[in-house]
């Protein structure tokens, strides 16, 4: 078994790692491949349009985290195509379908990214450009391979022409559209064509060369070879896109924690009343939630405070609730002894009770956020924790506002280990825990968007001017608005959100959804309708980050579901062809698989 993710740069150890077996499978099943082409990989994956595309780099591991295959491509987002570096399975790695599963990720990228296609280069298949026997017959199981997807070689064109006279088993250009109709312009290949050349092959290639292999290519639309091991033109299968849907993992023990008590909002009707809007729309693909460790709990929560937590769950009764009602000074040497008189030693307020079930429902929604950050490194786009109890209260040692374990904390914990993450919480009331947990951390960009702590829960936190302490000094953003607002400040404050997000450039991005933003929400006092969230939703989309959204507040049942499709709607549309932000070309910012190709310095003898 393996799983795929995507690598956005060098910060973390596990990346390093990665990177690390990516240039040792290079290094072995390339043997003719410059080192220097090898060595700049890290700085591609950093600063991609120095290089002149964005990079892309998935890698397929183990789960020791081996890496058995990767693929690497680049994008140009101008031109509006991908082109294929490399792609291989390890030496020792036999079948499996790595090199197949690998590809197919990439075309579903490309095909999100707004791409006309995918092109490489792949050795001949033809005896009188390949002289070796063993050589001919890889370059034709390639070929083959390729056939299956609608990828042809172009023909009519000097693009095989050995950059050394003489030179032999020079490259053919394959073009794969992506199962889309348009055929590829003559006008359009030259440009593809001079920035293959140009921009990785410059410093083989020289100008008189590349501008006579442009001009050679002179047919409008350019053409394709005919299928030669299949028998048939392949249609061009479209990517699968599984992952174009969003990952929808619903916390399936949530009920259990129904607190009956009068005007108790936190109710299990929330969850029924969002999938109820959300199933009919056909952009979601459900899938159940993963068991984590309680050691990954531990990673973002104070072990005594789960310690505690889980002792007096277990020990209540299943019809009482113990709310906190004595809130002593925190003398972290002398904490109360009585279970009950400790529960005000956790918490923030007086309204969130301890009971027989919290500690399960809790634990199965910080499951489903883990679930969904791990989907994101899977390949997903989008991922969305449908859970409840929310999270967005709960701090290291404390809970509150209805709030155990910070389910978004935990998975922008997990996401950072490969690669800067930001939260962005557009709940009502302000995101304390996140802030709380990440105050000093560099690596983890908090913002809220809330109602001032003046008239809005959590009253102590969430004022403009906490902006992160030590390390984490400038990587809190706090955006506290007035108790009545119109829609065009809402957006206003999310614009300045999303552009304080890209500056940062996360390789992840977490959301922490309140609902009860909402026109008459009860424990709010703004009134966005279904149309706003869309273009919320929008907004946030158009980043173009991998993004998990979990769900926090929102308590109106009659509009909940309604405006929860509409965000969704407008995420999906916002994301769909959207690249990162940051790699804008206007901005600055910075089995083995024998029959897939590694590409070779052109004109190298194979």
């Amino acid at each position: 078994m393996f799983r795929i993710r995507r690598i956005y740069d060098d910060l973390r150890p596990i990346n390093r790692d990665a990177l690390a077996q990516v240039q040792r499978i290079l290094r072995d099943q390339f043997p003719d491949l410059a080192e220097r082409d090898i060595e700049k990989i890290p700085d591609l994956l950093r600063d991609s349009f120095k290089h002149g595309f964005r990079c892309i780099l998935y890698v397929a591991e183990d789960a020791r985290q081996s890496v058995r295959g990767f693929a690497l491509a680049s994008h140009d987002p101008q031109l509006k195509f991908c082109y294929l570096d490399y792609i291989s399975a390890a030496r020792s790695t036999t079948g499996g379908g790595i090199g197949g599963a690998l590809y197919e990720l990439l075309r579903e990228e490309a095909l999100e990214m707004g791409a006309i296609g995918i092109f490489f280069e792949c050795l001949p298949d033809e005896p009188v450009l390949c002289s070796d026997p063993q050589t001919l017959r890889q370059n034709q199981s390639r070929l083959k391979f390729y056939e299956n997807y609608g990828a042809y070689p172009i023909v009519g064109t000097d693009y095989e022409t050995p950059v050394t006279p003489g030179g032999d088993n020079p490259p053919y250009l394959v073009f794969d559209p992506l199962g889309q109709s348009q055929p590829l312009t003559r006008d359009h290949a030259r440009r593809v064509v001079r920035a293959i050349l140009e921009r990785r092959y410059g410093h083989l290639c020289s100008p008189e060369y590349i501008q006579r292999v442009v001009e050679s290519f002179r047919d409008d639309p350019v053409s394709l070879r005919e299928p030669r091991y299949l028998g048939r033109k392949a249609v061009g299968r479209p990517p699968v896109q599984r992952h174009k849907k969003i990952a929808l993992i619903v916390n399936d023990r949530h009920a259990i924690h129904h607190v009956r008590e009068r005007g108790y909002v936190e109710s299990p009707v929330r969850i029924a009343s969002i999938l109820k809007e959300l199933e009919p729309t056909g952009l979601f693909e459900e899938l159940p939630p993963r068991t984590f460790s309680e050691k990954i709990l531990a990673g973002v929560h104070d072990r005594d405070y789960l310690a505690y937590l889980k002792r007096v769950c277990a020990g209540l009764p299943a019809n009482r609730s113990v709310y906190p009602y004595v809130f002593p000074l925190r003398n972290t040497a002398r904490p109360p002894v009585e279970l009950a008189v400790r529960a005000g030693y956790y918490c923030i307020d007086t309204f969130t009770p301890l009971n027989h079930n919290a500690w399960a429902a809790a634990r199965r929604a910080a499951d489903c956020a883990l679930t969904g950050a791990d989907l994101l490194l899977e390949g997903f786009r989008f991922a969305y924790a449908l859970v409840r109890p929310p999270g967005h209260h709960a701090e290291r040692r404390v809970f509150g506002g209805f709030c155990y374990f910070n389910n978004a904390a935990l998975a922008a914990r997990r996401l950072a280990a490969h690669g800067r993450v930001a939260i962005l919480d557009i709940d009502y009331h302000h995101g304390n825990g996140q802030q709380s947990i990440f105050y000093d951390k560099a690596d983890v960009l908090t913002v809220s968007l809330h109602g001032h702590p003046r008239f809005a829960y959590p009253y102590f936190s969430g004022f403009s001017d906490e902006k992160g302490e030590g390390e984490g000094r400038g990587f809190n953003l706090n955006i506290p608005l007035p108790e009545q607002l119109e829609a065009g400040q809402y957006q206003e404050a999310l614009n300045k959100a999303l552009r304080r997000i890209g500056r940062f450039n996360p390789a992840h991005l977490v959301v922490c959804l309140g609902l009860d933003t909402a026109r008459g929400d009860p424990t709010g006092t703004w009134n966005l309708t279904a149309r706003d969230f869309e273009l919320n939703g929008r907004a946030i989309g158009s980043l173009g980050y991998p993004t998990l959204v979990v769900q926090e507040g929102g308590y109106r049942n009659r509009s909940i579901g309604v405006n929860a499709r509409h965000f969704f709607s407008g995420l999906r549309s916002g994301g769909s062809g959207a690249s990162p932000a940051s790699y804008s070309p206007e901005r600055s910012d910075s089995g083995s698989a024998p029959a897939l190709p590694g590409r070779q310095k052109r004109g190298d003898a194979r």
